[in-house]
């Protein structure tokens, strides 16, 4: 495959740097566009060299379209993660969706882009009506009262702009739907840094016995989870190699419980834990789990166990 011009927009964030390096590395030239408002560049330290960067926020027009010039490919990670966002800044984890969505699209359209990749999310379904689940589940909001579903409306509205402006307009366009990618530095808004930092807290308060943890729940929502080097392999297999309109999801299909994820964060402290349930997250999932046959179709295969890609992160995660 020839080396390919790659604008990576949200190129600084835990997802985005991984591709970034990814892509080095397998030889395409990159560009990050990026404001670094929750990313960091200095997650891209040690490939600093390798790579232009664009400090620019994408709700800006001219600052996407300069970004965007050269490019053979836009890949469009940008957004607004983490669930407390969702309940305390929904408006803005909108704002950022829908303006960088048309304005990537936009400037792809008038720099003569032909391919688009967009970084959408498995949170466009809520309650899925299989499980593991494939591409062609149907779109869900239960409820648009609540404020979480900014995230997943801001996808589905990503989505539904990238397939009609796609269809006809782009040589190649590809959707990825991540499932639970975690792995060291990915910030402190998501449920295996939470337990890490929470867990290893708890640890040096207690030097002995088993360690008090409170979990939204019962502990018996499910998720499947994706060690980051394996995400980013999968993602940029679909970019690069899915069919154009193709919609892939990269995860595992290993569904566990959050309370055996908390178990098995405890274990890399080598503690135990004394669970304790409180009230669910209003709107939360009961179950999710990708059908990942497409992706494997292509030839993706999972390297990283949970319990060493656990073992990694709770590592990183107890120097800090």
């Amino acid at each position: 495959m020839a080396n390919k011009r790659i604008l990576v927009t949200g190129g600084t964030g835990f997802l985005g740097s991984a591709l970034v390096r990814h892509l080095i590395r397998v030889g395409h030239s990159v560009r990050v566009l990026d404001d670094d408002s929750r990313g960091n560049v200095g997650r891209l330290e040690d490939v600093a060299a390798d790579f232009e960067f664009v400090s620019g926020d994408v709700r800006n027009p001219e600052a996407v379209q300069r970004a965007t010039k050269g490019m053979d490919a836009v890949a469009h990670l940008a957004f607004v993660n983490g669930t407390e966002f969702f309940y305390q800044k929904p408006e803005l984890v909108l704002e950022i969706a829908v303006k960088g969505a048309m304005n990537t699209l936009e400037a792809a359209l008038a720099e003569g882009v032909e391919e688009y990749y967009l970084m959408s999310s498995s949170e466009v379904y809520q309650d899925p009506p299989t499980i593991p689940t494939d591409e062609s589940a149907p779109f869900s909001i239960p409820d648009p009262l609540n404020p979480r579903y900014s995230y997943a409306g801001g996808k589905i509205i990503s989505e539904l702009l990238a397939i009609n402006y796609g269809r006809q307009r782009f040589r190649r366009l590809v959707i990825v739907r991540p499932h639970n990618a975690y792995g060291p530095n990915m910030g402190k808004e998501h449920v295996i840094p939470q337990f890490a930092m929470r867990i290893g807290e708890a640890a040096r308060q207690q030097a002995a016995g088993a360690l008090p943890l409170t979990i939204q729940g019962d502990g018996s929502q499910t998720r499947a989870f994706i060690y980051v080097d394996d995400f980013t392999e999968g993602c940029a297999l679909a970019f690069l190699h899915g069919e154009h309109m193709g919609i892939y999801h990269v995860g595992s299909e290993e569904e566990i419980t959050i309370a055996t994820i908390a178990r098995k964060v405890a274990e890399g402290f080598g503690r135990e834990l004394d669970l304790h349930f409180g009230p669910p997250a209003p709107g939360g999932t009961p179950r999710r789990c990708p059908n990942t046959a497409k992706l494997r179709a292509l030839g993706f295969a999972p390297k990283v166990s949970l319990d060493e890609g656990i073992r990694r992160t709770v590592a990183w995660y107890a120097q800090r």
